[in-house]
């Protein structure tokens, strides 16, 4: 299989994933002109698990390095398989939940606001697990990004007058809620690899194509329940059904699945990238997806047009934060 031995070269793939965990949403929001996020989010499901099966026969199973992918899952346990679907399970219930946020608030809140504690709790809980890196500046920039989320919430506030609808309102609470669910994931999914020697693991633990793939398995599954019952009962709108999911167009059908690829592909990167990063750097600048996702936000889907100057204002500082904080979260890994 594929493995990463330099950590600049890991740096880049955890940029990688900051760019495709930013910007799969875009395909929400271009969906979501005609298309419900419920009906959506299969498609989108089903992209996360097309890549991931995609990324275990091709680079998961290639080179000399470590055990390949059909071998690595008849070898692996049932306890660390146990950790990786319930880590899809986690992200799942998660990402619904930010989903249904971005179509209520928008990206430029969604995210950093959901996305940004998931970031703050992630990396905290990942390294108590592994403490890779220097603590200090690691939590120096994971500092920064908690006031830019700050931030970030007080432009939102000035760019309403100060009064918030009800739907935006429960847009914010699902993204707090969503942030704090997607801050565990992670470690569940590192928990079933050996983080340390991705060469020769340990026996019953899995490579992070193998784990990727499980992973991939419990969101879909998940899905039969958590997302039944969205379409069913919605967060926003009237319910819809699963007739009108068979009855979408291929384009708007294949818009979702590009999604979950664009999203798969960032994940497999990002445990790739584990190994020689750490889980806690490897995951606080995947979820730098915070600020990519921001940037689509403002200044594509103008999502704060036609704020008062002292909003734009905030944004700017928002967005220098950000990039100051994973500046030093990618030095701490030095």
């Amino acid at each position: 299989m594929f493995i990463v031995h330099d950590y600049y070269v890991a740096v880049l793939f955890c940029v990688i994933t900051m760019l495709c965990w930013g910007s799969w949403a875009n395909t929400q929001k271009l969906a979501n002109k005609t298309w419900r996020f419920e009906l959506f989010y299969w498609d989108y499901v089903i992209g996360i698990l097309l890549f991931s099966i995609i990324s275990a026969f091709t680079l998961g199973s290639i080179g000399s390095e470590g055990r390949g992918f059909m071998q690595d899952l008849s070898q692996a346990d049932s306890a660390n398989i146990g950790s990786a679907l319930i880590g899809g399970i986690v992200f799942n219930a998660a990402n619904i939940l930010l989903s249904a946020a971005i179509s209520i608030a928008g990206m430029s809140v969604a995210f950093p606001v959901g996305v940004g504690i998931a970031l703050v709790l992630g990396v905290v809980i990942n390294y108590i697990n592994t403490p890779v890196g220097n603590s200090t500046l690691l939590f120096a920039g994971v500092g920064l990004i908690v006031v830019a989320i700050i931030i970030n919430a007080w432009a939102y506030k000035l760019k309403s007058g100060g009064t918030q609808s009800k739907a935006s309102g429960k847009g914010v609470i699902l993204s707090v809620i969503a942030g704090i669910l997607m801050a565990f994931f992670y470690r569940f999914i590192a928990a079933s690899m050996d983080i340390e020697n991705f060469v020769s693991p340990q026996a019953g633990k899995m490579t992070p194509y193998t784990a990727v793939f499980i992973f991939s398995v419990g969101i879909f599954l998940s899905n039969l329940l958590f997302n039944t019952i969205l379409i069913k009962k919605p967060i926003e709108g009237e319910p819809t059904s699963y007739a009108a999911y068979f009855s979408g167009k291929l384009s708007t059908r294949l818009t979702g699945v590009l999604g979950g690829m664009i999203w798969g592909l960032g994940n497999s990167l990002n445990l790739i990238a584990a190994g020689k990063a750490g889980p806690a750097i490897s995951y606080g600048l995947g979820q730098g997806a915070t600020l990519i996702a921001a940037l689509w936000g403002v200044f594509i889907w103008k999502e704060f047009k036609n704020s008062p100057v002292n909003v734009n204002g905030k944004l700017a500082m928002m967005f220098a934060l950000f990039v100051v904080g994973l500046a030093l979260i990618i030095v701490a890994g030095e």
